[in-house]
């Protein structure tokens, strides 16, 4: 009974955070893609350099997605260990520290933003647009970097409906906003910029004002501590760098796919588009697990800790099962959606078995992930990533030689799940990652 009862408490938990959180990250990438929908009846120039903009702004802000993830671990131990004042502290600085690091951010992109347009291959007509997009669109960053700061303060608080909230409004007033300037105020490109950055500015207005409401309510200081923001960046270094290395790892998939000719590369850009909707449903989950962790470990509690983490293990594996019978029973009804070329279709049912074949594995790497980043554990998880990325580079690199296709390279991609979560498996069996109190030493 008591076990049943612990059962149901974490499966509690775990949903309550995991469905709102699954909510906040599909409404991220809606704000490109209302972009895309709206710039492309302008015209393919618009659309091409909207579209390298956008990867280029997307690459800039996602190394510091450290500042959600150490925010949230952060918070969540002193969650745990009863000090709410201190917690929401240690948010402010992360906030800060956002803030600071959106300065250099904004001036590079702007200095070279007709560089970077250049470099992403932008063609002589799509430039002018990318480099418009870029140079209005970074204005916008600090407002990234800070929801980014302020969605870890929430999720540590254990609170991730406030998010959803957020980004759902967000994602009604960009549209709105995009829709009512490229075409009402006939602002072309330079309009969807604008209504962009507003409703990202927007949205950060609100999470600092909830932030600062509840400092207030706490007492807490809102003033920049230097130690404070020293130690948010020491804890998210490490993270940064197992960003690098997994953005490595898909930059490489990328250019070896292109290599194998355009079928490969698009059924290969599809299959990864599948890749990355399943992986926010799976990341929705190791978002639970940071602050779950943090908090259990912040209180000290090292058996309950390691009691959510086997249920969230078994939440993992379970729903990665499930998405894999769902990517390989639907094909038929979504991949024609995709594309109506039979060669590129071919290609991609080949693939998609493959992808579905590894979601058991990813649903674990993605939960030990989230709970070894809970557990502040991020030099690990650096190092780990970087060992995975030497493993996998050699073996995508090998793909075209060894004449194995496509198919090849996806059983590359399915190694790099593997080692991930071989690193992951023996790191969380062990103890050393156990680290009670309210800030991990």
């Amino acid at each position: 009974m008591t076990l049943t009862t612990d059962r149901r408490r974490h499966d509690r938990e775990i949903l309550a955070l995991a469905v709102p959180a699954f909510g906040a990250l599909v409404a991220e990438p809606l704000f490109l893609m209302a972009d895309s929908a709206i710039v492309g009846h302008l015209g393919t120039a618009q659309l091409a350099g909207v579209g390298v903009a956008s990867a280029a702004l997307t690459t800039a802000t996602g190394v510091f997605v450290f500042l959600a993830y150490a925010t949230t671990a952060a918070v969540a131990r002193r969650i745990g260990a009863g000090d709410r004042r201190a917690a929401i502290q240690q948010g402010v600085d992360g906030i800060w520290l956002a803030l600071a690091l959106s300065v250099g951010v904004v001036a590079l992109t702007l200095l070279l933003a007709p560089q970077v347009a250049d470099a992403l291959g932008a063609s002589p007509t799509a430039a002018p647009y990318a480099v418009t997009y870029l140079r209005i669109s970074a204005l916008g960053i600090p407002a990234i970097l800070m929801v980014m700061a302020s969605t870890g303060v929430l999720r540590g608080l254990q609170d991730t409906r406030t998010p959803l909230y957020v980004a759902v409004a967000g994602f009604a007033a960009n549209l709105g906003l995009n829709a009512g300037l490229v075409y009402g105020a006939g602002l072309g490109v330079a309009g969807s910029a604008w209504g962009t950055v507003i409703a990202q500015t927007g949205m950060a207005a609100v999470y600092v004002f909830v932030v600062v409401r509840g400092a207030r309510r706490e007492r807490a200081s809102l003033r920049p501590d230097p130690a404070g923001i020293r130690a948010s960046a020491r804890a998210g270094g490490p993270l940064m760098v197992r960003t690098l290395s997994l953005r490595a790892i898909l930059m490489i998939a990328t250019a070896v796919a292109a290599g194998l000719g355009d079928d490969e590369i698009a059924a290969h850009q599809i299959a990864m588009t599948v890749f990355l909707f399943i992986a926010f449903a799976l990341d929705a989950i190791a978002i639970a697990g940071q602050a779950i962790i943090g908090r259990y470990l912040g209180a000290g509690d090292v058996p309950g800790t390691r009691a959510a983490t086997r249920r969230m293990i078994e939440w993992g594996i379970g729903s990665g099962v499930v998405l894999g019978l769902l990517v390989v029973v639907a094909r038929p009804l979504y991949v024609p959606l995709f594309t109506p070329d039979p060669a590129v279709q071919h290609q991609l049912n080949t693939v998609l078995l493959l992808l579905a074949l590894c979601q058991p594995v990813s649903g674990l790497v993605y939960v030990l992930d989230g709970v070894l980043m809970g557990a502040g554990d991020g030099p690990f998880l650096a190092w780990a990533m970087l060992a995975t990325l030497a493993v996998f580079a050699p073996a995508a690199l090998a793909v075209p030689a060894s004449g194995t296709g496509l198919a090849g390279l996806w059983w590359a991609m399915n190694l790099f799940m593997l080692v991930r979560g071989g690193f992951l498996a023996w790191r969380a069996r062990g103890g050393r990652w156990l680290v009670t109190g309210a800030v991990r030493s």
